[in-house]
């Protein structure tokens, strides 16, 4: 501050007395019961946001089984394996299977500010278009492997933008009750989604014709139909609204996500909570740039973690099965590597039912980190048998050893399924405070993206220089991934977005949080209601932070024709 500021008018600088409905600084949370959890609406809206997850599924489960279909091998196989049959060499089929990850990985960064900019709805359509264009362009293909390969690309783009929008929607539109229960819904319909491309493949392998892998690319249409026709009919994000100015249209949809009427004591408090955290994102003084990410109190520490989780995550190896599981079993002598395929998916899907379970009723440590300690013994196993008791040369004479070795894969799924899978993506949207969440996300899941096309694209290199040793690195990465959980992870069940923010800021002991208790009667700190200057270097008074906002209420108390003032939080009579 260069000068002191002239004192405000009363009317201003007193807080206007609360309506009859929402006397209470801090109401107690409603309860509600099952039916009122688990409404019709809330359904639709967890089928319809989280088709997001299978389409990303459904495109994984299939390629792994294009690279050994006939016909496909016909056309884009560019060598020969030791028994004189068409195969692809490592070059070709990594970057058929990994540029996917790579459009991936740019579509999760630029959902973002295309999302703030037009609107959750009309971006998760947009997305789903721009996967089918990436379609087409690979059904369209003949003989030049590379288009499919640039197909995989720009469906990439797609995916990417709904693995951020996703999860963004669903938890700024959920009710507080199901939110974890909607985002976790997202790696649920993965598993679904890589299942179903799994039966699909197994059906049309065997045709000898390019409508072996055609009909499975032209059956993709189906689910960005549903997503990105769907979706229309839900109504928008109403933290979106809110920013926009459309405070009574975000009252309703609030209203509408619970099932209870305008002026319900739960709809007054997200509507106060969404003004408050918006108050103070915006009074800070000037504009706040991108870097506060990492600049703002403990920020950087929760990027960075952010950043590590979801790395650690594609680090477990779960995807050296997805995407090449019909190819490695088909090395363990198998007769039908599809089979074992669809096995795998079953099981991936079945687990990730009590996973849902397992994180509300353990909380997030303590899955996590038994879940990577299990994870990290099955792969030593496997990893083994594959090395030293698998015959090299003609694995049909240790046949009993593939089979063995399928059990360790399906035991490694289903740790996965249940702790890794659905767990990190609620982590990684509580960690953060509503101001941040979208730019933290996204970097978060590009880490995602990336790791997963580095796993994806030199897979076949590593598998040939050290066969199955491979899966001693993906061991140790989970090993290393409960040991980042135990030390740097908060435990986060049972606790509101507020009480994660407090623990972060103030350095709580990942060890000892679970039994962390938020004093009574203390205003505990949380970086939504912090009036940050702009880089989060600095934090003003609540006092001098409020007067932008005051003065922008002030030269909106008579609005433009039409218009809606932007930050006033009561409702319009």
């Amino acid at each position: 501050m260069r000068g002191k500021r002239a004192p405000l008018p009363a009317s201003l600088t007193t807080t206007p007395p609360p309506p009859p409905h929402d006397i209470e600084k801090k109401p107690q949370m409603m309860e509600f019961g099952f039916k009122d959890r688990f409404r019709p609406r809330i359904l639709l809206m967890a089928t319809l946001v989280s088709m997001g997850g299978f389409i990303f599924g459904y495109d994984t489960g299939q390629i792994s089984g294009f690279l050994e279909m006939p016909d496909f091998l016909q056309r884009f196989a560019d060598t020969t394996n030791a028994h004189g049959e068409l195969a692809f060499t490592n070059p070709r089929s990594g970057c058929i299977v990994a540029l996917l990850s790579i459009g991936t990985l740019i579509g999760a960064l630029v959902a973002a500010p295309i999302a703030d900019k037009f609107g959750r709805k009309p971006s998760i359509t947009f997305w789903n278009i721009i996967f089918c264009v990436g379609v087409i362009i690979q059904i369209a293909t003949t003989t030049k492997w590379y288009q499919i390969a640039i197909g995989r690309w720009v469906a990439g783009l797609g995916v990417g933008g709904l693995s951020v929008l996703t999860p963004m929607y669903q938890s700024e539109t959920a009710p507080r009750y199901v939110r974890g229960a909607l985002v976790s819904c997202y790696q649920l319909f993965i598993t679904m989604g890589i299942l179903t491309a799994y039966c699909i493949n197994f059906g049309t392998e065997a045709v000898p014709s390019p409508r072996a892998w055609r009909l499975p690319m032209g059956i993709g249409f189906i689910w960005p139909l549903i997503m990105g026709v769907g979706i229309l009919f839900l109504r928008e994000s109403p933290r979106w609204e809110y920013r926009k100015g459309r405070i009574e249209s975000a009252r309703t949809t609030i209203a509408i996500s619970y099932g209870v009427p305008e002026d319900h004591p739960e709809v007054n408090r997200e509507v106060r909570e969404i003004k408050n955290k918006l108050d103070a994102e915006r009074a800070g003084g000037g504009k706040h740039p991108f870097y506060e990410v990492f600049t703002g109190p403990a920020m950087l520490y929760r990027t960075l973690l952010g950043i590590s989780l979801q790395a650690l995550q594609q680090l477990t190896g779960a995807n050296f099965f997805f995407y090449y599981g019909t190819t490695i079993f088909q090395s363990v002598g198998l007769p039908n590597p599809y089979v074992t395929s669809i096995i795998l998916g079953a099981v991936n899907v079945a687990t990730t039912f009590p996973g849902l379970y397992i994180v509300e009723k353990f909380g997030r440590r303590p899955s996590l980190i038994y879940g990577g300690l299990w994870m990290c013994m099955c792969f030593l196993v496997f990893s083994s048998l594959g090395h030293f008791a698998l015959d090299p040369v003609d694995p049909t004479k240790t046949q009993s050893i593939g089979y063995v070795m399928i059990i360790f894969a399906c035991l490694f799924i289903a740790a996965f399924a249940m702790t890794w899978g659905p767990i990190i993506w609620a982590v990684v949207g509580e960690i953060y405070p509503s101001r941040y969440r979208a730019k933290c996300m996204a970097m978060a899941t590009a880490s995602n993206w990336f790791w997963n096309f580095l796993i994806s694209f030199f897979t076949p290199y590593i598998i040939g220089a050290i066969d199955y040793r491979y899966g001693y690195v993906f061991a140790a990465c989970c090993f290393t991934g409960a040991a980042v959980v135990f030390f740097f992870v908060c435990e986060s069940h049972g606790r509101s977005l507020e009480e994660i923010d407090t623990m972060y800021i103030l350095g709580v002991n990942p060890i000892t949080s679970k039994d962390w208790t938020q004093p009574e009667d203390d205003e505990l700190p949380n970086l939504d209601g912090t009036y940050l200057t702009p880089g989060a270097r600095g934090i003003k008074k609540q006092d001098e932070a409020r007067v932008p906002v005051e003065e922008r209420q002030e030269r909106m108390m008579v609005p433009r024709q039409g218009s809606i003032p932007e930050m006033s939080g009561a409702r319009q009579s």
